[in-house]
């Protein structure tokens, strides 16, 4: 067996030391403040941008805990976009560094019948079951108590789209919440 796996490793060919290391084909936006974040993502969508919002890498926290990922190849198309719409992000980073890779939004966590989903400093809690919304928790606005009263005891499918009850953070957050607990019980994650 030594001889074998001596003999495979003999005819492998060597590493090619000179070939450049992968780079991602993704780029971000940086924001001072969420609320930029919310119209970039959304005036990037409108224009057909493949974009996804997502938590800064450490180094880049500015006191909004969101940046905007783009298609690195559309990036002069979608800083053309964001400047017609009054929107100048404050940095734009290439995502090629792994020490500067985005954050996951999202955290999921199962308990036997019970789903968990939190989006930034929001968390809706579901009967996997039922889909019935059975809490909604976290951030601090103080529209947080009134969100969790228009929707707790509905299922997902009664419930109406938490953006439409609001345009704080918090109402963001849940929305994107809402909507990636919708996409796990959807595929049966």
């Amino acid at each position: 067996m030594f001889k074998t796996l001596l003999s495979r490793l003999r005819r492998a060919p060597a590493p090619d030391k000179a070939a450049p290391a992968a780079v991602s084909d993704r780029g971000f936006f940086v924001f001072a403040h969420t609320g930029d974040v919310i119209r970039a993502e959304k005036t990037l969508r409108a224009r057909g941008f493949d974009v996804e919002v997502k938590g800064p890498p450490p180094q880049l926290r500015t006191g909004c805990d969101m940046v905007v990922l783009f298609p690195l190849l559309r990036q002069a198309a979608a800083l053309e976009c964001l400047r017609a719409a009054g929107l100048e992000p404050e940095q734009t980073v290439t995502a090629h560094d792994v020490l500067l890779e985005p954050v996951a939004l999202f955290q999921s966590r199962r308990w036997d019948h019970w789903l968990m989903v939190r989006a930034a400093n929001m968390k809706i809690t579901l009967d996997t079951r039922t889909r019935r919304i059975v809490n909604i928790s976290g951030g601090g606005c103080p529209d947080v108590p009134w969100l969790a009263h228009k929707l707790c005891g509905l299922t997902l499918d009664e419930a109406p789209e938490p953006n439409s009850l609001g345009q704080t953070l918090c109402c963001y957050s849940l929305q994107k919440a809402f909507e990636e607990a919708r996409r796990q019980l959807a595929c049966g994650s």
